[in-house]
Parts: structure tokens; C-alpha cells; sequence
């Protein structure tokens, strides 16, 4: 019986650092996955800035459009009242 407790007690101290490990491992995931969900529903400033300029330079495109549009229609309609110069 006292040669069994000999030989299990060293095995055992190999496995420990182990299972430590593992422990500390399951002990931090909740809050390593706590962090990761605060990281992902917050934006920093550089993910704002980059947002925003992309927005402004989708509406910018938007107006440019719309612009260009709205003169070619102003145009036609100069062209259809017989006027000369119509720009």
C-alpha cells in the first residue's frame, strides 16, 4: 500500500502545473469573453473617424450626382425653350 502513495505522489506533482494551468484557463474565459464583447460594442475614435469620412464621402458622391443630374435637366430644358446659350 505505502509503494502505491510513493509511486503516485511524484506523478501527481507532474500533473499538477497541469491542471493549474487549466484551472487559471477555465477561471479567466469568462472574463477574457467579457472583454471581447466590450471590445466588439464599443468603437474607438479611429474606427469613428473612418466611419464618419466614409459616410461624408458617400453623400458627397451622392450630392455630386444629383448635381450633375439637375444641370443636365436644366440644360435640356434651356435647349427646348430655344435658347442660345444654355451653359
Amino acid at each position: 500500500m505505502k509503494k502505491s502513495v510513493l509511486i503516485a505522489a511524484p506523478l501527481m506533482m507532474l500533473a499538477l502545473p497541469g491542471c493549474v494551468r487549466t484551472v487559471a484557463s477555465v477561471v479567466t474565459a469568462p472574463v477574457r469573453a467579457g472583454a471581447q464583447v466590450v471590445d466588439w460594442s464599443t468603437t474607438s475614435q479611429e474606427e469613428a473617424d473612418r466611419n464618419y469620412g466614409r459616410k461624408m464621402r458617400k453623400q458627397e458622391a451622392r450630392e455630386g450626382k444629383e448635381r450633375k443630374k439637375a444641370d443636365k435637366e436644366r440644360r435640356e430644358q434651356c435647349r427646348r425653350a430655344g435658347y442660345d446659350n444654355c451653359g
